[in-house]
């Protein structure tokens, strides 16, 4: 199991895999915007998303956790 976290503050202004699907290490599965700029946040290994532990709009610290892959 693979936390993802974000590197950053910021707001999520885009969030691109759904729960439940497969991604590919480097995919982008959320984007987080911060200072007027979008930073991707890509999957750090192959897996299954298990759980989206933000939603569009919400405010993320740096090192929150985004979303689990399994």
């Amino acid at each position: 199991m693979e936390e993802i976290k974000a590197s950053m503050a910021g707001s999520v202004w885009k969030i691109v895999v759904s729960e439940n699907e497969k991604v590919e290490e480097g995919q982008d599965i959320i984007i987080l915007e911060s200072m007027k700029m979008e930073i991707p946040i890509s999957a750090e290994t192959n897996g299954n998303i298990k759980e989206l532990k933000v939603s569009e709009g919400d405010f993320v610290n740096e090192g929150d956790i985004l979303a689990i892959i399994e």
